[in-house]
């Protein structure tokens, strides 16, 4: 049985973006990017919001990529190569191979796909695993905090969303990120 995993970058403040929409402080070094990479390999399936899902497509474009170092174009093969689910009620088509399209959530669909996949499923997009944090189908998070403080912006959780935690894992990489991992108690 697959466990549900809610990744996000966030500022020490708690947000994934500022008030502009800007995320551009949360840009990786070589080293957190290889552990991203290692995470996607051993996630079969990432369910997206539409925003983060827009923004991820760009891994989509090898032509994009050529001019970037190994590790960036390693991390688009990787991505590629996962099987997504992007929800949307506005999308009306995906741009990626390996997607699927839905217009609503239903938990009881993505329990079918924890029960039924053997390895993490990743969420992404906070309003996305928030709605998941609500049905508690969100087994574990996992947090890379910047060394950043924006002041205000989106949320990386929503309000009203309450669990209990146990810490499992911590560790600093270069430039002062600290990546945390909790489960769901």
């Amino acid at each position: 049985m697959g466990r549900l995993v809610y990744t996000t970058n966030l500022s020490l403040d708690g947000y994934i973006e500022d008030e502009h929409g800007a995320f551009d402080w949360s840009e990786p070094q070589e080293e957190l990017h290889n552990f991203f990479k290692s995470m996607e390999e051993r996630t079969p399936l990432t369910l997206y919001g539409r925003k983060l899902y827009e923004t991820m497509a760009v891994w989509e474009s090898e032509e994009w990529l050529k001019d970037l170092p190994a590790y960036i174009q390693d991390f688009g093969r990787v991505w590629r190569k996962t099987q997504k689910i992007v929800y949307s009620r506005t999308l009306t088509s995906v741009t990626t191979g390996n997607t699927a399209l839905r217009h609503e959530f239903d938990p009881a669909e993505v329990q079918r796909l924890k029960d039924k996949t053997d390895g993490d499923i990743c969420i992404g997009g906070a309003e996305l695993a928030g709605v998941a944090m609500s049905h508690r189908l969100v087994d574990e998070v996992n947090l890379f905090f910047h060394p950043v403080i924006v002041g205000g912006g989106k949320p990386a959780f929503l309000s009203g969303i309450f669990g209990r935690l146990n810490h499992q894992e911590s560790r600093v990489f270069h430039g002062g990120v600290i990546f945390t991992r909790y489960s769901f108690m």
